[in-house]
């Protein structure tokens, strides 16, 4: 490994073969159960930025954080700090640098986690920077798929929704264009379809992709199907929103027509976009994929600051 120290900004910060790596550390992790592994963070002090809500990820950093020996401290609410009274996100990031070990920060700002690490002494772990990405996300998402289907290469990999502003989706988009052979399905309505940038960089990576609106249609041949919510916070107008907000709700007719290995995924919050009914369904594994948050975690956490 050559992670010590380094920051995670994009996921293109670390080559395959250290998301791979990773990925090893965070089975071997979950193998031997999260509560056994050895404290290799003692003494360690993670700061967690949160300028934006967030449930998941803000907490399955800190739990793998203490599960590893390491202390936490940070905020949840960016009104109770000093940016409200108008410091800059740089000189907080100077500030908190000088009370952790590593930084973990969540901003509405595509690019913040960039200028967070311009100018930081400590690694920066991007946990999403605006309409961006969502680096660690899509890791525990990497995570998600080869435990269900055995590999990352060779797969058709649906991705529906908010395909436009959804950062967890545009960073996975990134990453499995890496992996050989793999074929997308870009599912989307023409207002918020992928954006261009992103489909030259799968020409980049001569990755196959269709695009389409048609979820039902789309589900049939797919090995994954990736589900992001609308992303309300993004849009320029609520108008805007509205005319999109119930486009997708994937439910037992969708669920009927999927191979046998097919695996659904979502990185939640889930507004309306599958239906509950689905929950306890075999091929629904979203809830696992969340819990896959905590492991992973613990491995990046362990790879940069052990």
């Amino acid at each position: 490994m050559t992670l010590r120290n380094r920051s995670l900004t994009a996921i293109n910060d670390f080559t395959i073969s250290q998301w791979n790596d990773i990925l090893e550390i965070a089975q071997k992790i979950k193998t031997q159960g999260v509560a056994n592994v050895d404290r290799t963070l003692g003494n360690t002090l993670v700061a967690t930025l949160f300028f934006e809500p967030s449930t998941r990820t803000r907490l399955s950093f800190e739990a793998a954080a203490l599960r590893l020996g390491a202390q936490t401290l940070g905020f949840t609410d960016a009104a109770a700090t000093s940016v409200a009274k108008g410091e800059s996100l740089e000189d907080t990031i100077r500030m908190v640098a000088g009370y952790s070990d590593a930084i973990v920060i969540r901003h509405p700002e595509s690019g913040s986690a960039a200028r967070a690490h311009a100018v930081s002494t400590v690694p920066i772990i991007n946990a999403g920077d605006g309409a961006n990405e969502h680096p660690t996300q899509t890791l525990l998402d990497l995570f998600s798929i080869k435990e269900t289907q055995g590999r990352l290469d060779n797969l058709t990999i649906g991705f529906a929704g908010d395909l436009r502003y959804g950062r967890a989706a545009h960073s996975l988009m990134k990453a499995v264009a890496k992996y050989g052979n793999n074929t997308l399905r870009l599912i989307a309505p023409k207002q918020i379809e992928t954006p261009k940038e992103l489909l030259s960089y799968f020409d980049e990576n001569n990755t196959g992709y269709t695009q389409s609106s048609d979820l039902l249609e789309a589900t049939q041949d797919l090995d994954i199907l990736y589900l992001s919510r609308i992303q309300k916070e993004r849009f320029d107008s609520n108008a805007d929103y509205e005319a999109v907000k119930n486009v997708y709700c994937f439910g037992e007719p969708h669920m009927a027509v999927t191979k046998d290995n097919f695996r659904l995924l979502h990185a939640f919050p889930r507004v309306n976009e599958i239906d509950t009914a689905l929950d306890t369904h075999p091929k629904s594994y979203y809830f696992e994929q969340a819990a896959n948050g905590v492991p992973l975690r613990m491995a990046l956490l362990h790879s940069i600051l052990a």
